[in-house]
């Protein structure tokens, strides 16, 4: 797609000879005459860059650049401004603007200023995307930003736009449902239903009329007619949770309708077509499943698109902490209680718990927590089964408690002669001052290396733990391992 330049010029001669001079670049070149023309433009198709003459008729240049500025669109602006007026273009430069071209504008510079703050506008914004890639801790209904998570979100970003059928599998209580709204609410069905059916909690005999409907008299209790969830989902998402459940007559039923896009009700003799998007989970391994011949291979194949796997909670480092925290908030506020944090050691259980139920379990567990106790930190004592019994294998001292004084000094440097004026000053200086230690001052990323490789072994190896109690995140942990280590292989 052409990045957009909107040219902001109540003169049209002018105009028409700037169109003439980029007529052969490789971007689309927009003109309006007007501070309101300009405003709409940039609300309904957001321009890359825009010139903007300080002289309009209805609309000062400034008051248009703050406007943008107010409203934060991602765009370079530059000032295009008479010879008497430079210096309120630096002064707009200050305020925001990122450049001025002095009128008449020669052929060149507006060429040559135009493909600058196009490409360096390209490069904030992919700087911008990387940043939102790497640094999400919410998304879509997920608290978390481990790497497994990242993973999760570049997937949903990626199909959400298709009509492809994704099968998200994982463990009971990862968010299997949260995965499949995200991807509704990221497409282009986000403003159509989003319908769930969990075909582990239906009765077999129902699961039909459930999904297809049916027409009154169909069966004995029919008595009126019902539309199902193919019907009431057209034009937006089905999701069938624990599809591994469905038994094998209905999966068949089931592969043609998604084969197709029609079904008939049950009881009924005329077929229905509909539009809607797949969105399949289970928490049963469907390999397994389909070894055992209780899932159709040919269904699987057809909504097994795009796999997407949920990691478990003990597999997501320190999100169970930031979950932990937004239950505890909710909750708290929900039912009026004190709680605002919890204490070192309890966050240091929670991280090295398994916890079977996922995240549902440690929603769980916090509810409980708020419901039965109303202190301002959660403690040991307030922790219910399981965790109240559960015990660490790892140490989990407070982070006061670990000793980081008994690291060897690096070996000072003898063999430098010191700056001609440092020699003066210490020379100067009085003979009842203390002399500088200087082989005590030493590089801070030696001292932080020293404090993390401390930690860690004070934590018996256990990354994890001392990213807790060091209040950095595992990955950076393990990322500065990595470079210590490789230049370790090098030497």
């Amino acid at each position: 797609m052409l990045q957009k330049v909107l040219l902001v010029e109540d003169s049209t001669s002018l105009a028409i000879l700037y169109k003439q001079y980029v007529k052969d670049e490789p971007y689309e070149f927009f003109h309006v005459t007007t501070g309101e023309d300009a405003k709409k433009f940039i609300v309904k198709n957001p321009p890359q860059l825009i010139i903007l003459d300080l002289k309009l008729p209805d609309i000062s240049g400034e008051e248009i650049l703050q406007w943008i500025r107010d409203q934060k669109i991602p765009t370079a602006v530059i000032i295009a401004t008479a010879h008497g007026t430079i210096d309120i273009a630096v002064t707009l430069i200050q305020s925001g603007a990122n450049d001025f071209l002095e009128k008449p504008i020669q052929a060149n510079r507006l060429k040559t200023s135009i493909k600058n703050h196009l490409a360096h506008n390209k490069l904030e914004g992919i700087v911008e995307d990387i940043k939102n890639d790497f640094n999400r801790n919410k998304y879509q209904g997920f608290i978390g930003s481990s790497l497994p998570m990242q993973a999760v979100y570049k997937m949903i970003d990626a199909v959400a736009p298709t009509n492809a059928s994704v099968f998200i599998s994982g463990e009971s209580g990862t968010g299997k449902e949260v995965c499949a709204e995200a991807i509704h609410y990221k497409s282009q069905r986000y403003n159509k239903p989003f319908v769930a059916i969990n075909c582990g909690a239906i009765p077999r005999d129902l699961m039909e009329s459930e999904i297809f409907g049916h027409l009154k008299g169909s069966f004995t209790g029919a008595t009126t007619d019902r539309k199902g969830a193919a019907m009431l989902a057209n034009g937006g998402t089905l999701f069938l949770d624990e599809l591994c459940e469905m038994e094998l007559e209905m999966q068949k039923k089931l592969l043609r309708f998604l084969q197709t896009g029609r079904f008939t009700p049950l009881g009924g003799s005329k077929e229905i077509a509909t539009d809607l998007r797949i969105i399949c989970a289970t928490n049963r391994d469907p390999l397994v499943e389909l070894n055992e011949k209780r899932f159709r291979e040919d269904l699987y194949y057809r909504v097994n698109v795009v796999p997407i796997k949920m990691p478990p909670l003990r597999d997501r480092g320190t999100d169970i902490l930031d979950i932990a925290r937004f239950f505890l908030k909710k909750f708290a506020k929900q039912d009026h209680k004190k709680f605002e944090a919890i204490k070192r050691n309890v966050e240091l259980k929670l991280c090295h718990y398994s916890w079977p139920g996922n995240v549902r379990q440690l929603q769980n567990i916090i509810r409980n927590i708020v419901v039965l106790h109303n202190n301002t930190h959660i403690s040991m004592e307030h922790l219910p089964e399981p965790l109240n019994s559960f015990k660490t294998t790892a140490k989990t001292p407070d982070k006061q408690h670990i000793k980081l004084n008994n690291i060897t000094p690096i070996k000072p440097i003898t063999n430098i002669e010191p700056p001609l004026h440092t020699m003066t000053t210490l020379k100067s200086e009085p003979d009842d001052k203390k002399a500088i230690n200087t082989h005590l001052i030493r590089p801070m990323a030696d001292i932080e290396r020293e404090v993390i490789e401390n930690a860690i072994d004070y934590c018996d190896g256990n990354v994890l733990n001392a990213a807790v109690l060091l209040e950095l995140s595992p990955s950076t942990l393990y990322r500065k391992k990595q470079v210590w280590d490789s230049y370790e292989e090098s030497d």
